[in-house]
């Protein structure tokens, strides 16, 4: 074994490798499934048997089907492992795609939209993200792939008109399915396995771990509330937008400069709240600028300008959550549950993104107004809910290098470094031959480590 040292504060070279495979492999996974959106309802009156009510469930299923399946596949990587799963997950995912460009009627395209969420990878790619990342820098590690997410949707906003006029909607499907399987080829090849600790339990018993900690719940409540927001205001924003820039094709002159400078904001607050320790109050506060925004959607005029502003400020604030609530969670839980963690975590974010619809659509009834008000006070609801979330004091962290033959037993170092008393999580990386460990007590000697791993070894 070699020297452990301290672990400075910049991404190591497994993390920024970890987080561009992770955020590439994402982000095109993502940009095939936004394709479709905004124009489904456009191409969807086409097809046989297409009813208003049927083209709704078509967009909605997915949301549905991945909300239901998070939590399972989360269990399953704590078990098997996480890229087992997530390969799984991803070719589900792209039979669901091609189930949906061969389809003729409008339920066919259901049936391929709900296979496409059973293929539920969000939970474990997370949980991945998570074990090859050190708790310090988890954050960023989430912001490169929440930045990613953001860059394909405002990419599909922008190309989705033109690709279906050229291709039509079995063409979206098509080149979902195909990005879907690029991505799979370039994660088998590029993102590390982590080591993990062999389960020994049923990973069901997980999930009651998970489930009885409230201030887990709670950021479970937020993500939900955050992407019911944020499905509900897609509802009506483009009928106002509509109003200022007729046309959709118009509408990526709003989205593409409030994407890129809500990112300008969010990355410095990122940095400063890591920086502080200071999440679990600027995640309230973001809350509440969310809030802010929402009501004044319903009380400004069709101005260019002051949309725009708006918008800078609601993205600011959905995308400095989108990264901070994970890693919150994160932090908060050991690699042995992660995976389940994760599972109910994004669980929450699917069906608010399912219930942000079907909310969205019964209020457009009453009036574009009453959709952003309501979600306003909801985005408040979640400020209240995440003013109970305690602050956990960021822990001693080592990069503990490895000899290569200790690499090749992995599993066995992870297991031993984890019954350390003072140790509250360790995450060994073969291909770099280094383990993450993360100390609950403190300071622990390097001297101390290597003895404690070298008995277990032996024994």
């Amino acid at each position: 074994m070699n020297r452990s040292q301290n672990i400075a504060n910049p991404l190591t070279a497994g993390e920024r490798r970890a987080a561009a495979s992770l955020a590439l492999v994402v982000g095109l996974r993502m940009f095939g499934l936004f394709l479709i959106l905004p124009v489904f309802t456009l191409y969807a009156s086409q097809l046989e048997g297409d009813t208003p009510l049927l083209t709704g469930l078509a967009i909605g299923i997915y949301g549905l089907t991945q909300a239901v399946m998070q939590i399972p596949m989360g269990l399953l990587s704590d078990y098997f492992g996480r890229k087992q799963v997530i390969v799984l997950g991803m070719l589900v995912f792209i039979a669901g795609s091609v189930l949906a460009a061969l389809a003729d009627g409008i339920l066919g395209i259901i049936a391929g939209r709900a296979l496409q969420g059973l293929g539920a990878v969000a939970s474990v790619s997370m949980a991945l993200a998570a074990d090859l990342s050190r708790d310090s820098q988890r954050t960023k590690v989430m912001a490169f792939i929440g930045m990613s997410i953001g860059l394909s949707f405002m990419l599909a906003l922008l190309v989705s008109p033109v690709l279906a006029q050229w291709q039509g909607l079995s063409g979206l499907f098509w080149i979902t399915a195909g990005l879907s399987a690029a991505g799979l080829l370039l994660f088998v090849r590029l993102v590390p396995q982590p080591a993990r600790t062999r389960q020994q339990d049923s990973p069901f018993l997980h999930l009651g771990r998970v489930v009885r900690r409230g201030q887990l719940l709670r950021l479970d409540a937020g993500v939900m509330l955050l992407h019911l927001a944020l499905t509900g205001l897609f509802v009506a924003l483009p009928l106002l937008l509509d109003r200022i820039l007729p046309g959709a094709g118009q509408h990526w002159k709003f989205y593409l400069p409030a994407m890129v400078l809500s990112v300008l904001l969010m990355v410095p607050a990122i940095f400063f709240s890591e920086k502080r320790n200071l999440n679990t109050r600027m995640v309230p506060l973001a809350f509440l600028l969310l809030a802010a925004s929402l009501w004044l959607f319903s009380r400004v005029q069709p101005d260019y300008a002051v949309v725009l502003g708006v918008m800078v400020l609601f993205f600011t604030a959905f995308n400095y959550l989108e990264s901070t609530l994970p890693a919150m969670l994160s932090r908060r839980v050991t690699s042995r549950v992660r995976g389940a963690a994760m599972g109910a975590y994004t669980t929450g974010q699917f069906f608010g993104a399912f219930l942000g619809g079907l909310l969205g659509g019964w209020l457009l009834q009453q009036g574009e107004a009453q959709v952003y008000q309501v979600l306003a006070l909801l985005a408040l609801a979640a400020m209240g809910v995440l003013l109970g979330v305690r602050r956990v004091e960021k822990h001693q962290e080592q990069l503990l290098k490895l000899k290569p033959e200790l690499s090749l037993r992995a599993e066995a170092v992870t297991q031993a470094l984890m019954e350390h008393p003072s140790v509250a999580d360790a995450v060994v990386v073969p291909a770099e031959d280094v383990a993450y460990v993360r100390l609950s007590e403190g300071p622990v000697s390097e001297q101390e480590l290597c003895d404690w791993l070298c008995r277990k070894l032996a024994a």
